[in-house]
């Protein structure tokens, strides 16, 4: 096991590094800092979405994007997208990632700057239990409407994500 602190770049408000320091102290000072959401769909699309483990630090049983996470230090964006896929549900081979948007750091992100990635996959994925407490995959009606009846079930960051980007979701539901 890796007892070294994990370094995040620190970011400016145009996401441009200005320095490098650990994640205890970016988060606990509040720093803009960088991470990716991937938001996986199966050929019947419908969205695999993750329930973080209990034992996070930061929205702990929450339901979250199928999978995300920070940059490490020197860490370009797509390249965390492709490392949490591999970490977190387990993917060994690699599927086709786009592009979706990108959110500006801000109280709704955890003062994060986040890239947000759409793939394709039925699966199966192994599920990280140190991340993830559990896994499904829902439609987009349907998460239309545990959204509207539950939003506290949901981390913020996804919240304001699928606020933000969700027009893109439901216009290919409706094709």
């Amino acid at each position: 096991m890796n007892d070294l602190p994990e370094i995040f770049d620190v970011v400016d408000l145009n996401d441009r590094v200005v320095d490098q320091q650990p994640r205890s102290l970016v988060h606990r000072l509040g720093l803009r800092h960088r991470a990716v959401h991937t938001l996986l769909f199966n050929t019947h699309g419908e969205l695999f979405l993750q329930k973080r483990s209990h034992s996070k630090d930061l929205n702990p049983g929450l339901w979250d994007s199928s999978c995300s996470g920070h940059l490490h230090a020197g860490e370009a964006y797509e390249k965390a997208a492709w490392r949490e896929l591999t970490e977190e549900l387990g993917l060994a081979e690699p599927i086709p990632l786009r592009p979706v948007g990108k959110l500006a750091a801000g109280q709704e992100t955890g003062n994060e700057f986040i890239w947000v990635y759409q793939g394709q996959c039925d699966g199966p994925f192994v599920l990280d239990p140190e991340e993830i407490s559990e896994g499904r995959f829902l439609a987009i009606t349907a998460l239309e409407e545990e959204l509207q009846a539950a939003p506290g079930r949901f981390s913020p960051a996804f919240v304001h994500l699928w606020s933000r980007l969700r027009h893109r979701f439901l216009l290919r539901e409706a094709r």
